[in-house]
């Protein structure tokens, strides 16, 4: 069974998530910022992060860079998952290491065709 970590501050959208990847067969755990999710991938590594940008603590860009600098091996694919939706933002997280990014609110459809385009659905 694939697995997801779903990354944001918002119980609802973790809970919307969970629903949606647990109907595509994945196995989900959460978090609720940036570090929760850099320590829980220390632990066991997903197959794919669901990644917010805006959250206290560390944030999503501040994640993903301390992803690509860790000492995992076999690195998580990762889907931005924000209300950020200009150029520069998308530009930004593509070119800091994220695999594809999917615009708040989302559906089914719409997350189910960005995990295939990774790879993981």
């Amino acid at each position: 069974m694939k697995t997801c970590l779903v990354v944001d501050d918002s119980k609802v959208i973790r809970k919307v998530a969970r629903h949606i990847l647990e109907t595509l067969d994945f196995e989900v755990r959460e978090a609720g910022d940036g570090r929760e999710a850099l320590d829980s991938c220390l632990t066991a590594v997903p197959d794919v992060v669901l990644l917010d940008w805006n959250m206290p603590v560390m944030s999503g860009m501040d994640f993903l860079r301390a992803l690509t600098a860790s000492d995992i091996v076999n690195k998580p694919k990762v889907v931005f998952c924000t209300t950020e939706n200009g150029m520069a933002y998308i530009r930004a997280a593509i070119e800091a290491g994220a695999d594809e990014y999917v615009m708040k609110p989302f559906d089914r459809e719409t997350l189910e065709s960005k995990l295939q385009i990774v790879g993981v659905a």
